[in-house]
Parts: structure tokens; C-alpha cells; sequence
């Protein structure tokens, strides 16, 4: 479920059952987009407003899971069908803190590539020019970034406030409609391919960030606990933050040597 390891010395990314420079080539052979002018300017917006608090980017992303479990279990409700293997509704959250990576899997809905393209591309002009007004007047207003992280999320643009911690965004869904696809951005511009592995996912999304070096933080553990307890008090899904526990468990002798040393193993287990 947690696939992506980053190779640092290639500056790519493998997939599982892919190589760092096959995944590259992959990256490197789609057709580069570039976002809405609406959303360049919302993501510098929400970067130069919640720079002090960064921390809402986890909020935002569980946030945009539970909509995801929320729309499929409501398609359950008349066609159990749509759950096919995959009948656990949940997020569960990874770190790969050698790599930087962060990962924000759930089991919703997914999306189809048309859905990549128009959620994570676009934003209706509409939305962007109220969106634009109420900000101008918070800040003619003396309001602090409580009041604009407030804003993001009414309006739906959470997503982007990845941007705060990460450099790069890689999303992979599936949506029972389509294939599994793979949506990755540098802020800068966003490529969308389909995933040469077939579905891995069974259903759902997989938003890996790629923790920038200034906000590591944001790969403990502990600090990630805290976070979710504090902002997912409203959702209604089970959240597992993946964690390593580390025990000494003495080494047998072997073949009449004695080893004087511990051995460390480590277990890991997903906790609320």
C-alpha cells in the first residue's frame, strides 16, 4: 500500500516492481500541464499566509480522505458492489523518515485521471474570486492564519497547502471507473500518467509528500500523534499512524559460539 521509496542520489522516485530510472523515464516521457492561473496564485496565497502554521497541511489531507470514505460508503448504502475486496473504510499513514516521505493512504473512492486533472489542476473561477475576497478582507482585518487555514478549508483547496512542508507531491488512485493513475506535481506544473503496475490499490488514493529537509518535523511520529488527535476529533473513520517499536532479544548461540550481543528487532503496528 505504501509503495514509493526515494532514490536521493538519482533525485527519482521507484515504484514498487519499478526502478528509479524506469519510473523517471516513465515521469519524463508524459506531457508536462500547467496549473489554472487561479490555482498558481492560491498555492503561493496559502504558502506566503501559513507559513507559521504548516501543520495544517495534515488536517487538510484527512480532511479530503474522509470526503473520499464518505462518498463511497454513501454508493455502498444502495450497491455493495462498489466495495468490492476492499471493505475496510480507513486512512492509514506511513513514514519513510530515511527518504522523507510522508504517505496519506485511504480506502475512499478514488479518482479517475479526468478527476486528477480537474481536482488537482483547476478551481472554478467562481469559487477562486470569492475565495480571493474573503482572504483580502481577513487581512484588511488585522485576522491572524488561523482565520485563513479556516478559509482553505471551507473552499475546498486544502490539498494544496502540501506545498508548505513538501516539494514534491505524488498522488496514486484508483476509482472504480478507471484505472490507476498517477498525478505528480513540483508546484511548478503537474504530469498525469497511468500506473504501468496495474491497481495496487484495489480503490482509494495514496498522496505521498516529499518532506522538504526545513520541515522533518513533520516526519516523527510523536508530532504527527499530535496532530491527528487534535484535528480529527470530527472523523468518522479510523486513522492508523504507522509506528516501529524496537525490542533486545538475546541471540541463540550457534554452532557452539557464544554471541555476547543483543539482537534488535523491530515490530511495527498501526495505532490510532
Amino acid at each position: 500500500m505504501f509503495c514509493f521509496v526515494c532514490n536521493r542520489k538519482e533525485e527519482a522516485i521507484q515504484l514498487e516492481g519499478l526502478s528509479a530510472k524506469e519510473y523517471r523515464d516513465l515521469v519524463d516521457s508524459s506531457e508536462k500541464q500547467s496549473f489554472q492561473t487561479e490555482v498558481n496564485r492560491m498555492m503561493k496565497l496559502i504558502i506566503n499566509s501559513l507559513y507559521k502554521n504548516k501543520e495544517i497541511f495534515l488536517r487538510e489531507l484527512i480532511s479530503n480522505a474522509s470526503d473520499a470514505l464518505d462518498k463511497i460508503r454513501f454508493l455502498s448504502v444502495t450497491d455493495k458492489t462498489v466495495l468490492g475486496e476492499k471493505e475496510e473504510l480507513e486512512v492509514r499513514i506511513k513514514v519513510d523518515y530515511e527518504n522523507r516521505l510522508l504517505h496519506i493512504t485511504d480506502t475512499g473512492i478514488g479518482m479517475t485521471q479526468a478527476e486528477l486533472v480537474q481536482y488537482l489542476g483547476t478551481i472554478a473561477k467562481s469559487d477562486t474570486s470569492d475565495f480571493f475576497n474573503k482572504v483580502q478582507t481577513a487581512q484588511d482585518e488585522g485576522k491572524d492564519s488561523s482565520s485563513m487555514s479556516d478559509l482553505i478549508g471551507q473552499f475546498g483547496v486544502g490539498f494544496y497547502s502540501s506545498f508548505l512542508v513538501a516539494d514534491k507531491v505524488t498522488v496514486v488512485s484508483k476509482n472504480n471507473a478507471d484505472d490507476q493513475y498517477i498525478w505528480e506535481s513540483d508546484s511548478a506544473s503537474f504530469k498525469v500518467f497511468k500506473d504501468p503496475r496495474g491497481n495496487t490499490l484495489g480503490r482509494g488514493t495514496t498522496v505521498t509528500l516529499h518532506i522538504k529537509e526545513e520541515a522533518t518535523e513533520y516526519l516523527q511520529p510523536s508530532t504527527l500523534n499530535d496532530i491527528i488527535r487534535r484535528y480529527s476529533q470530527f472523523i468518522n473513520f479510523n486513522i492508523y499512524l504507522w509506528r516501529s517499536k524496537t525490542f533486545k532479544e538475546q541471540v541463540p548461540e550457534d554452532e557452539g559460539i557464544e554471541l555476547d550481543f543483543d539482537f534488535i528487532k523491530t515490530m511495527v503496528n498501526f495505532v490510532r
